[in-house]
């Protein structure tokens, strides 16, 4: 490790040097483990673990003694360990490794020695054709690995990682879904956080197995075709005291001013302008890419830390945007075809431009805005869409300003926000129609996709990670049917490049109606290179005759519908006189043929 480097920063393989290394012997046959910590204010440190029954191995500082270090013939993988850290008072707290491979099961708090290099990957052909999908479909299956299915009714009976590729690979595939996108996999102490408030930034939770497991998930996926994107959280970890917290009885990782360094999770946020700190975190995204496979990152609450706190009336955090520069910058180089991608609600300029022109550097930027829109749309009386008709216009207005993903995520499933489902106003028979025109509509729609778990089966009930998935939603006629428009929709987007090829250029969109707000009628052409579709829909609860100006498009040819089982819900367009009668709550798409380009 270059120490410079880890104190300025800039390095990206700290987690090769510190933690606990499985290594052969330099004198004699054999192994052992070499454990190393950076503890700068400690005053002494022991490891404790299974293999000196939890007595103390003192260690000792090397390089300039901020770093401390240990060597043992007696460690083996799979034992447990722990640093007991001594404050300059005298007093102790014993913690898991910062940079360990391997956590114990909550409520368990020691770090497990794993080797890194026993696992051989065979997903070669994945990796060399690999790309970012700027102009490819992109369609995301967002998953709670926990809670997808569950073999048992216990909130902490989970299938491991082999176990979930059997289950989950098949359905992505058959759903039409190319990426799945995994919730925190790092290792975490509370259920209820879902990750997102860390403990083991190096450790996949034990909760599904171990290393080598996870490893073997992510190359089954690669083999069958589908990337893995994996939820990593840069701006804030846990409070345990066993963790990161307080780390060399200061605050090592963490700001020392409460006001800061508390998020509003009741998390403590990482201090990015101390140099180690950015070194531990870009390590951390670089070994997930490295060690696993993963084929992307996205980062988490990115707006807490391009603003103090997430709020703009505090001002920019400067350091912090700069880490998000520089390890983006260095991530990109070294996996120039990974998908980064920033789970960002603000309007800070550039979050998806290169480094280089004064960007972030992020891939996709999460269109917050159009997620909030569409959704508050859909959840009005159709009597007052009209009054918000151009809450379905505005994206296109600020669109190119950034490369955005549409999300449906987790967030929009919980916390008494209702489903997606349940959102579109009405009873229960009127949301289906709507739900169908909503994702025809979110499809056609400029921007790679992102669909929570549960959505496509019209989910009712808010997500709960301690229950599987309502799969018995499946026995119900109208969820069935719903369920099999949900394939058949994903199907088509990864089929028609008219819907992703030029999502991020001007030449990929064209409105063809986008001001018939009494009739709540909208339509939309979207182009590839070869190919051009019209998007048509009708929001209203009435049926609707509307005639477009198709600007010499040329013939028209109905492709894909609606209508779903819903008698009368079919889309016609009379070609002779250039006229569509829409249904209520009906979206169609339409290939156009001839016609001035």
């Amino acid at each position: 490790m270059d120490y410079y480097g880890f104190y300025t920063g800039k390095c990206f393989d700290a987690y090769k040097y510190l933690g606990a290394h499985v290594r052969f012997k330099e004198t004699g046959r054999g192994r052992e483990t070499v454990f190393r910590t950076f503890a700068p204010m400690a005053s002494r440190i022991s490891v404790i673990g299974e293999f000196n029954d939890w007595t103390e191995s003192p260690m000792e500082k090397v390089y300039d003694g901020n770093f401390w270090e240990f060597v043992s013939d007696q460690a083996k993988p799979g034992m447990m360990y722990k640093y007991r850290i001594y404050d300059r008072a005298g007093n102790f707290v014993d913690h898991c490794d910062p940079y360990g491979y391997g956590m114990e099961l909550r409520p368990n708090t020691a770090s497990v020695i794993r080797e890194t290099d026993a696992y051989r990957f065979r997903d070669e052909k994945w990796m060399k054709g690999r790309s970012d999908h700027r102009a490819k479909p992109l369609n995301i299956y967002e998953v709670h690995f926990g809670s997808f299915k569950k073999p048992g009714e216990k909130p902490d009976a989970w299938y491991d990682y082999e176990e979930m590729a059997d289950i989950l690979i098949p359905y992505v595939k058959e759903n039409g879904y190319n990426y799945v996108e995994i919730m925190p996999l790092n290792e975490y102490p509370s259920d209820e956080s879902w990750g997102y408030q860390g403990t083991g930034f190096y450790s996949p939770t034990s909760r599904y197995g171990t290393a080598d497991q996870l490893r073997g998930f992510v190359d089954a996926c690669h083999r069958e075709g589908i990337g893995v994107i994996l939820d990593f959280v840069p701006v804030h970890f846990a409070v345990d005291g066993y963790a990161l917290a307080d780390y060399d009885g200061t605050a090592l990782y963490e700001y020392p001013h409460n006001d800061v360094g508390y998020s509003e999770w009741g998390s403590r946020n990482f201090m990015h302008s101390r140099g180690e700190v950015r070194s531990f975190l870009q390590s951390a995204a670089e070994y997930w890419l490295t060690e696993y496979h993963m084929d992307g990152l996205r980062m988490d609450a990115i707006s807490r830390a391009i603003y103090w706190q997430g709020m703009p009336e505090r001002g920019v955090n400067s350091n912090a945007v700069e880490f998000l520069k520089y390890m983006n910058r260095g991530l990109k180089a070294r996996h120039p075809d990974v998908i980064l991608a920033a789970e960002d609600s603000t309007s800070f300029p550039g979050v998806t431009k290169p480094v280089e022109e004064g960007g972030l550097g992020f891939d996709y930027k999460w269109d917050m805005g159009w997620m909030n829109d569409t959704l508050d749309y859909f959840r009005t009386a159709p009597e007052y869409r009209t009054r918000d008709y151009h809450k379905l216009t505005f994206s296109m207005a600020y669109y190119y300003d950034e490369r955005y993903l549409l999300p449906l995520s987790h967030d929009e499933v919980v916390h008494g926000k209702a489903t997606i489902l349940q959102k579109m106003y009405g009873d229960y028979e009127m949301k289906f129609p709507q739900a169908r025109a909503f994702y025809m509509y979110m499809y056609a729609h400029p921007g790679k996709k992102l669909n929570f778990m549960g959505n496509e089966l019209g989910h009712f009930r808010e997500w709960d990670e301690k229950r599987e998935l309502d799969w018995d939603l499946l026995d119900y006629p109208a969820h069935r049917e719903f369920h099999e428009f949900m394939k058949a929709l994903n199907r088509f987007y990864l089929d028609h490049p008219a819907f992703s090829e030029e999502d991020y250029d001007r030449t990929g969109f064209k409105w063809i109606e986008c001001s018939a707000q009494e009739q709540c009628v909208y339509a939309f052409e979207r182009r590839s290179a070869k190919e051009r579709i019209a998007a048509v829909f009708n929001f209203s609860d009435e049926e609707q005759e509307f005639v477009p100006d198709l600007d010499g498009a040329g013939v028209l040819k109905k492709i894909f519908d609606s209508a779903g089982s819903e008698d009368g819900a079919e889309q016609i367009y009379d070609r002779k006189k250039n006229l569509f009668r829409l249904p209520p709550f009906s979206a169609g798409y339409y290939s156009i043929s001839g016609g001035k380009v």
